[in-house]
């Protein structure tokens, strides 16, 4: 194929070129069709020896020779073997396998008892699927996804060599995306493990996996960001890459250059399914924290302070006289919880833990889950201009059923005052029994929005709590500290059960 030099393309299609699509979160193996490729056969390797790491990233030394790119063909060598296909097998479930009748009905009993062929009755094949995995110990413990294994009545782990094992499902956790799987068998090839806190953005790294089920495949790219949070996914501080991560790479290892594991390739943002560039995989501390608690009790353990945030970003840090955008915003305390008795309030902004800084929210959530309950923490916090350190007692976290919001219903609210501040809402009071219906401790609730609230999006329903980190129980209050206020005003809100700043600019 010959490719078109850069020169050629004109300005319009250079802009063109540049756009780029929205995409959607989508696991990495969910969408593996049912039959996959065979590699070919390779032989175990001799027992673990240092890699010989590739070589150092391309530059132009003072001479003007470009050096060669790396070479991965060591590390495939030496710890391919270590890398397994998964395949998981979902048997249909009965009760309802007779298409056309249902289980109530007499003729229902009477075709499944004599095998007799019902009408409109169509089989029901097995759902299969595929993945990959790592071999963690000469035993026969692997790490995989959670997504890879879930729901899964039979799992086959098939290696380099062509053996297969059936495996044991020892425990998932679907919070991490990580499981954990058991084969019998003995002096198994195994990885390194590497340590996440050293890598950096720009390195190289590879991927080996089973993508559309062609094992053993060897991709490579380089770190991309680190610490990286996804919507819907605050337990791991993910590793994104640009390495080329397909169905069926789910579960597989991320080597850095000196042949260690350092994360778990675990999701993909892409409109198709396939790779688009953006990968993710969970952090092998993470993983092997999980995969430690799964085998010695079966079910894992995490910290938590009892607090809701949110990222900090650079109107929310302006309205709190933060220097830059960083740490994780309190929008919410569990009056129950650790947080609240050590004195963390709404508005708090947390910009370490122990003495280690936090950029983003989504590494406070993984540091906290990663304690023991039990110990103590210390915080430091962000609060009216000044920083200061609070000492936290971590609780475990229990999973609790989401609480329903109540809506609609009773009668109608017949305050009829109601005002406009310059935040651009129409506010009224909140009556007694409209407060408890809601469950808040608000007063306010908005009715209407223009100017800078609309361009927020604050919508009608809203229920405010507070401005820049203090709270407004009356309109009044409300106007004094929207007039009091620079440029941004930080806004806490509740919506249906969740409380959340949002970040007003005004003209």
């Amino acid at each position: 194929m010959t490719f078109r030099p850069r020169s050629t393309l004109s300005p319009a299609l250079q802009r063109i070129a540049a756009l780029t699509a929205v995409v959607a979160l989508a696991a990495c193996s969910r969408e593996l069709p049912a039959q996959s490729a065979r590699a070919a056969a390779q032989a175990t390797p001799a027992p673990q020896a240092p890699v010989a790491a590739p070589a150092a990233d391309p530059a132009t030394p003072a001479d003007g020779v470009l050096r060669a790119l790396p070479d991965f063909s060591s590390l495939v060598d030496r710890y391919g073997a270590a890398v397994v296909n998964v395949e998981v097998v979902q048997k249909p479930q009965g009760g309802g396998g007779i298409q056309g009748l249902s289980p109530n009905d007499p003729f229902f009993d009477f075709f499944r008892r004599f095998g007799i062929p019902a009408p409109n009755q169509e089989p029901r094949a097995p759902v299969r699927g595929a993945g990959s995995g790592f071999i963690v110990s000469p035993d026969g413990y692997i790490l995989t996804n959670t997504h890879v294994v879930a729901n899964a009545d039979e799992v086959t782990v098939r290696l380099t060599d062509r053996r297969e094992f059936p495996a044991k499902v020892v425990g998932a956790d679907e919070r991490t995306d990580v499981a954990v799987i058991k084969i019998n068998a003995a002096n198994l090839p195994i990885v390194k493990l590497g340590d996440p806190s050293r890598i950096k953005p720009g390195q190289w790294v590879l991927a080996i996996g089973s993508p559309f089920g062609f094992e053993n495949s060897a991709t490579a790219g380089i770190i991309s960001a680190t610490a990286r949070s996804i919507p819907g996914e605050n337990a791991v501080p993910f590793i994104q890459t640009d390495v080329a991560v397909n169905p069926g790479n789910s579960g597989g290892p991320l080597f850095n250059m000196a042949g260690e594991v350092i994360g778990i390739n675990s999701q993909i943002f892409s409109r198709t399914g396939g790779f688009m560039g953006v990968s993710f995989a969970i952090p092998i501390d993470v993983a092997r924290n999980v995969e430690e608690q799964l085998i010695k009790t079966g079910r894992v353990v995490r910290g938590r302070i009892g607090v809701t945030i949110q990222d900090v970003n650079a109107q929310l840090a302006d309205s709190f006289g933060l220097d830059r955008p960083r740490g994780a915003l309190v929008s919410s305390v569990d009056k129950a919880g650790p947080a609240a008795k050590a004195g963390v309030q709404p508005g708090d902004v947390i910009l370490s833990v122990g003495g280690h800084p936090i950029e983003r929210y989504g590494e406070l959530s993984g540091a906290i889950a990663a304690m023991k309950p039990g110990s103590d923490a210390t915080l430091e916090l962000w609060r009216n201009g000044k920083a200061q350190n609070v000492s936290v007692r971590i609780e475990e976290l229990k999973e609790q059923p989401q609480k329903v919001a109540e809506t609609g219903g009773g009668d109608k609210p017949r305050t009829p005052e109601r005002a406009t501040t310059a935040l651009g809402l129409t506010v009224r009071p909140l009556e007694a029994q409209e407060k408890a219906r809601a469950g808040t401790s608000g007063s306010l609730v908005v009715l209407e929005v223009s100017g800078p609230a609309e361009d927020a999006q604050v919508e009608p329903g809203d229920i405010i709590l507070g401005v820049n980190g203090k709270r407004v129980a009356t309109v009044k209050e409300l106007q004094d500290a929207a007039r009091s206020s620079g440029k941004t005003v930080a806004l806490l809100i509740q919506r249906q059960d969740a409380q959340i700043f949002v970040p007003l600019r005004l003209p």
